[in-house]
């Protein structure tokens, strides 16, 4: 939601111009697509491992792997730079989707009662949170001729601003602290 804010906050000085500004940006959104996938194959594949199961996580690795080098060849021609990193975050995504399958489909794992409403919940505040940095940006024109010390204080305001929408969210659905504990939600 913020890519511009932030990279042109921490690197839009001296050679690293506006446009590179842009072309990062690109990239970084192609990434952060993929950040919960890359997270939750560092959780899933464990439950294979601990199972001294190695060989599903690694077909699965194949299988993303193709897939990942089929979307770059798609998406290189159609947004350049911007197609790698996206092609790498829909893999990861892929990836953990695959490994839940399997997960859930050998019974390694099964959601207790109530994680659909937490995730339910998380996910109304963090819709908060991107509406509340989305149009607190303002125009991406704004950061990019801004001076350094008028971004960083924009971006300290319109991350606290953001912080404080998505607790206040939370608070409102009902989650206190004592809720993100691995205990709470049994």
């Amino acid at each position: 939601m913020i890519a511009v804010p932030l990279l042109s906050t921490f690197f839009q000085r001296g050679a690293f111009v506006a446009n590179d500004v842009l072309m990062t940006s690109h990239a970084l959104v192609g990434y952060s697509i993929g950040l919960i996938g890359m997270i939750l194959v560092k959780i899933l594949a464990p439950g294979f491992y601990a199972r001294q199961d190695i060989r599903t996580p690694v077909k699965i690795g194949i299988v993303t792997l193709i897939a990942t080098q089929m979307m770059n060849a798609v998406f290189i021609g159609w947004i350049a730079h911007a197609g790698l990193a996206l092609s790498i975050g829909l893999g990861a995504c892929l990836n953990s989707a695959i490994l839940f399958y399997f997960l859930r489909k050998k019974g390694i794992y099964q959601p207790e009662p109530g994680w659909t409403m937490y995730f339910i919940k998380v996910g109304l505040a963090v819709a908060a949170l991107a509406m509340t940095l989305w149009f607190g940006m303002g125009s991406e024109q704004s950061w990019l001729t801004g001076t350094g010390w008028v971004r960083i204080s924009r971006l300290t305001m319109l991350v606290t601003g953001g912080v404080f929408v998505y607790f206040a969210v939370l608070a409102v659905l009902g989650f206190r602290p004592k809720d993100f504990s691995r205990h709470a939600i049994s």
